[in-house]
């Protein structure tokens, strides 16, 4: 039983039993309902931008049959190849079903899937991937509560760690949103901390607000794309920072040091092209 509480928000400690279901001996968890209630969201997105880049219905469907399998796929291989110490045999590593997935996995097995599918049936893979993108991130911003209801994915308020180096925050106690948690991922003891999870699914909403507004002033195929990309992988760089679950590279955060990377080359990409297309049109 996950138990939370937001005591500066005058919110006492309350409990969520993570299995949403229980039929015929199978458990059917919140965390997934919730996960596939924002895939199913991400494909009506999809569905909802896919006249304007040139896709058929029919064309959406196959792309999301074959972007969910290969993102699920990702996700978990990611997690397994950042954490290969926490597996003894190959079948352990393959059951997902006791947990374990990267969202860096998930997009890039995604991603792979998408530029595949438009080779094969000769889309415009940049343009799928505009379309896509926005969807992704509303699939993030629910996903995210999916933490919420197993009392994970939150972060420590003593310290903040930013590529090696730590600081201490010796104040975050005082902040109204700190939550009181008390679950398997704290060891089922109550202790203090940072509701990441909301962070980022609060930076997501965010985002996709902003990449809305401004979708239809792209400039060129594959904007909206690595604006997702530049937005989302600032936002995780630095909350990455509180998580007190993080997978590390040597003394370094793995997603901190992935979001810096898709932030530089998702801003660089997009400061190059709109320069390169504001020459064309003036010597056009």
């Amino acid at each position: 039983m996950t138990k939370i509480a937001f005591p500066g928000l005058g919110i006492d400690m309350f409990a969520i039993n993570p299995v949403a279901v229980e039929l015929f001996g199978l458990k059917v968890r919140w965390y997934g309902l919730i996960i596939v209630t924002g895939i199913i969201l991400a494909l009506l997105y999809t569905l909802y931008r896919s006249k304007r880049e040139g896709f058929t219905t029919d064309d959406i469907l196959d792309l999301f049959i074959y972007t969910v399998v290969s993102g699920i796929v990702g996700a978990r291989l990611y997690y397994v190849l950042t954490s290969l110490d926490s597996f003894d045999s190959v079948w352990e590593a393959l059951q997902i079903w006791n947990g374990g997935i990267g969202i860096y996995g998930a997009i890039i097995g995604g991603a792979l899937a998408i530029f595949i599918v438009c080779k094969i049936k000769k889309h415009n893979f940049m343009r799928a991937f505009d379309m896509i993108a926005p969807g992704v991130m509303l699939g993030q911003i629910v996903g995210r509560w999916g933490n919420f209801c197993n009392g994970e994915a939150f972060g420590d308020i003593t310290q903040f760690e930013f590529f090696g180096k730590t600081f201490a925050t010796p104040n975050a106690a005082d902040l109204p949103w700190i939550m009181e948690v008390n679950s398997y991922a704290s060891g089922y003891q109550t202790v203090l901390a940072h509701p990441t999870f909301f962070y980022e699914s609060l930076w997501n909403l965010i985002g996709f607000i902003i990449i809305n507004l401004l979708y239809k002033k792209k400039r060129f195929d594959g904007q909206v794309f690595f604006m997702y990309i530049a937005w989302y992988g600032l936002g995780r760089m630095f909350i990455e920072g509180l998580r007190s679950d993080s997978l590390y590279v040597g003394p370094i955060k793995i997603s901190q040091l992935i979001g810096l990377l898709c932030a530089l080359v998702g801003g660089a990409v997009i400061i190059f092209m709109l320069i390169k297309n504001k020459k064309e049109t003036k010597n056009g």
